[in-house]
């Protein structure tokens, strides 16, 4: 064999062999930066379902208490109901025994109504001397 053709044999092998090795190296970074990609995407999906999670039991939260809101202000409601209900059958009865005891007992109601212009006084001179003291 002539040196040229055992030179070019030889060159042939020895350019193969680094450009095999030159697209091992290069194989081997892309799927280092495959791993790496497909870690992260990983990730990424496992942080959207956990916040798909956790956005679904805040918003059972927000309808749980916008339940319960809901059913404590109808409770409020009924109860300013009866209350309006109860003062006004109150007022009914004060002016019915006002009107009783005008009409049968003027002295009487007289009497009692100097008495409670007396205890508001009274409360107001205490008040007075609360300040002052």
């Amino acid at each position: 064999m002539s040196p040229i053709i055992l030179y070019a044999a030889i060159g042939f092998v020895v350019g193969f062999s680094l450009a095999w090795f030159i697209r091992t190296i290069f194989i081997f970074q892309l799927k280092k930066s495959k791993r790496s990609t497909d870690g992260f995407l990983e990730s990424e999906r496992l942080m959207k379902e956990t916040l798909k999670n956790e956005n679904a039991v805040s918003q059972k939260q927000k309808q749980t208490i916008e339940i319960e809101l809901t059913r404590k202000i109808a409770d409020m409601q009924k109860i300013i109901r009866q209350m309006d209900a109860d003062i006004l059958l109150m007022q009914k009865s004060n002016e019915e025994t006002e009107a009783q005891l005008t009409a049968g007992q003027p002295e009487l109601h007289q009497f009692k109504m100097k008495l409670i212009e007396a205890q508001n006084t009274i409360a107001r001179y205490k008040a007075q001397l609360g300040k002052d003291v």
